[in-house]
């Protein structure tokens, strides 16, 4: 319920209507679609570049690349090959939910498995992309299966040293199959993010992402390892058909008003971690 597809002039005038912001970057994720072509994806991405050509494109999970490659009959290398000619920078972490078995068969039997998600980042990295990866927390799985989590994105990371960021992702109850169990608690959400940072010392960035913890438990995250508050969002679809509350845009001055107060130095970066502008009054946004 609620599913929907955008035409691709849709999805151009969502970047068209920002024209006079000063965004450095689209994210674009889908569900996955048994009908439309594989040129539907590589011109989003080619139209995206004609209107803004300087814009960095993080697009497609591993779980989408790894759908796209099934249902095209190509390899995901093909998949990754052929989004890289269209524009495509970099590869979100989204999809890897989390990596032990026994939990992924309940709660995302219908994607990917956990050596695919890995190997399709671990071929993005070869082929010069970045990446992120993320750990979906505070459902059915165990503080061992956590741990188990991050010590397979640690290992990779030492293989290919391609993941930026390390994301964890707070579960929504609500609208869900799940919506019986009780959302993380702001505790557990801290313990997440110091517990990684504390594992992951090869990733150079953990992330609190806002929309998912919410402002308050996001901003205190970064006394508990997270050096990153995701971010200057425009538009977030996701967590909120999740039942998110939080705002779906925050505004750069409010953000760094957040980091400020939290006694932390507020930096604007773009989505390769370069900075772009410190002190932060005034900064451009990212989306």
């Amino acid at each position: 319920p609620g599913a929907y597809t955008m035409s691709l002039e849709q999805a151009w005038d969502k970047l068209r209507q920002r024209s006079h912001q000063p965004l450095t970057e689209v994210h674009v994720v889908n569900g996955l679609h048994p009908d439309l072509p594989f040129d539907y994806y590589t011109d989003l991405l080619r139209g995206f570049k004609a209107i803004r050509p300087e814009i960095h494109l993080k697009c497609f999970t591993a779980v989408e690349i790894a759908f796209f490659a099934d249902l095209y009959a190509m390899t995901d290398e093909q998949i990754l090959r052929e989004l890289m000619v269209a524009g495509l920078d970099s590869l979100p972490g989204g999809g890897a939910e989390i990596f032990a078995e026994r939990v992924r068969r309940k709660i995302a039997n219908d994607k990917c498995g956990t050596e695919r998600y890995l190997a399709i980042h671990r071929t993005a990295h070869r082929l010069g992309l970045r990446s992120n990866v993320t750990m979906l927390y505070g459902h059915i799985e165990t503080n061992e299966e956590r741990v188990d989590h991050m010590l397979r994105a640690r290992a990779l990371q030492e293989e290919t040293g391609g993941f930026q960021a390390f994301i964890p992702l707070a579960f929504h109850p609500d609208n869900n199959q799940m919506r019986k169990l009780p959302a993380p608690t702001a505790v557990d959400t801290l313990r997440v993010h110091a517990v990684a940072r504390l594992m992951l010392d090869n990733i150079p960035h953990i992330k609190a992402f806002w929309i998912a913890t919410g402002v308050e438990v996001a901003q205190t995250a970064l006394w508990f390892g997270a050096d990153d508050l995701d971010g200057t969002v425009q538009e977030e679809k996701i967590y909120h058909m999740a039942g998110s509350r939080t705002p779906e845009a925050m505004t750069t001055r409010e953000i760094a008003c957040l980091i400020r107060a939290a006694g932390r130095l507020p930096i604007e970066r773009d989505t390769l971690y370069n900075v772009v502008n410190m002190p932060a009054e005034g900064i451009t946004a990212t989306a």
